[in-house]
């Protein structure tokens, strides 16, 4: 089945706004291309695309050399659901959807599998990293504080089999100041 990897990516200049208290500007941004061209490196021979609103963060992307989703003032479900179904019109099968902050992520290749949700949670198993589902299912994104046990639901009503997979290389994202103890 034909799979797809999708990531996310917001601004640079406005990434973890969080770790305002431990990092300037000018670090922040740094440190969110850092960790979303860790992502695309991880990517292995999938085909990938990026969804975003930022022009900055397009050409980056572009120059990559992955299909950039252009969705203004959409939000980031609105966003990431309607990239999935672009990418099922596109001929894809299954997306993976991995988030552009996983630090320790080395392969992001061999999560989908048919007719599965396949979610990998944050370490606190409050958030969802990695979501993996069939295109043309209706997949309803809502990420967000609670999103793994929302992701969970919505895996349920649809009928879908649930794994979830906990792999320290795609629980650990950077969110807050303490998050930063993971980086070399």
């Amino acid at each position: 089945m034909a799979t797809a990897l999708l990531v996310p990516v917001k601004a640079f200049t406005e990434a973890k706004l969080r770790l305002a208290p431990v990092l300037d500007e000018t670090e922040r941004a740094l440190l969110a291309r850092t960790m979303a061209d860790q992502v695309l490196d991880a990517s292995g021979d999938l085909a990938t695309a990026v969804v975003c609103d930022d022009p900055e963060v397009a050409e980056w992307a572009r120059g990559r050399g992955v299909q950039v989703v252009w969705t203004p003032a959409r939000g980031l479900n609105a966003a990431v659901t309607e990239a999935v179904a672009l990418l099922g019109r596109d001929g894809f099968d299954l997306v993976t959807v991995a988030h552009a902050d996983l630090p320790l992520v080395r392969d992001l290749t061999g999560l989908s599998r048919p007719a599965a949700a396949v979610l990998a949670p944050d370490r606190r198993r409050d958030g969802t990293n990695v979501a993996s589902v069939p295109t043309g299912v209706g997949f309803s994104f809502s990420y967000g504080p609670g999103s793994f046990g929302r992701h969970c639901a919505e895996a349920e009503r649809l009928g879908l089999e649930l794994v979830v997979i906990e792999r320290d290389d795609l629980a650990w994202d950077i969110d807050v100041p303490a998050d930063l103890a993971v980086l070399p």
